[in-house]
């Protein structure tokens, strides 16, 4: 990733985005939440490069900072809250993409964010279905935006996507995290039974 058109249609695919070019100057172009008005992706052009501003988490920030060198305290920004991130292609797009989904997470109160607490939730050796998830999320007509989510899982290791199965018990034909087989296989570790891609629900669904 290393144009601003890349960074906007990016932060764009987030649920209830819009973008803004709130000053007289251009340069500026800003990714805001619907929700509270709220940017969380801000681009720039500084230095031949095109920058983005974004928000972060303290300890986060020493994190991205130390792996990269492109990764500096925000310009013109809180510095201990928001980073700067140069567009220079040194930093993979999976990382960059990391690091606009956690600002994004970070300033909404986002039907992701709530998906992923309720994915917490469901207990090692056990699945649940997209539609259990969204209701366990606040709003069970949202069974779709579950899929949506955990294709984009910011912390897979924390957020065991690999237990969300479909309402016949049937795992995902490519799974997002790890390719065709990961699913079955992470299920499988965890104490579920898998037969023929599916898991029976009257014994390991939540």
């Amino acid at each position: 990733m290393k144009t601003r058109e890349e960074a906007l249609a990016y932060g764009l695919t987030f649920p209830d985005t819009y973008e803004d070019t709130p000053f007289h100057d251009t340069n500026w172009k800003l990714v805001r939440y619907k929700g509270n008005d709220k940017a969380f992706l801000w681009t720039y052009e500084l230095n031949g490069f095109i920058n983005i501003n974004l928000k972060c988490d303290p300890e986060k920030a020493f994190f991205w900072r130390e792996i990269y060198k492109s990764v500096i305290p925000a310009y013109h920004q809180n510095k201990k809250h928001w980073i700067t991130v140069v567009l220079d292609g040194s930093i993979p797009d999976s990382d960059i993409e990391l690091m606009i989904a956690e600002s994004y997470d970070l300033i909404s109160d986002s039907p992701a964010k709530r998906i992923y607490e309720a994915v917490k939730r469901i207990p090692a050796g056990h699945v649940a279905t997209y539609a259990q998830v969204a209701e366990m999320a606040g709003d069970k007509r949202m069974a779709r935006a579950v899929g949506n989510a955990l294709h984009k899982n910011p912390d897979p290791e924390n957020i065991p996507c690999f237990r969300v199965v479909n309402s016949k018990g049937e795992l995902a034909g490519e799974f997002a995290f790890g390719g065709i087989g990961e699913q079955a296989k992470r299920l499988i570790a965890d104490g579920v039974e898998v037969t023929d891609g599916r898991v029976d629900l009257s014994k390991y669904g939540i």
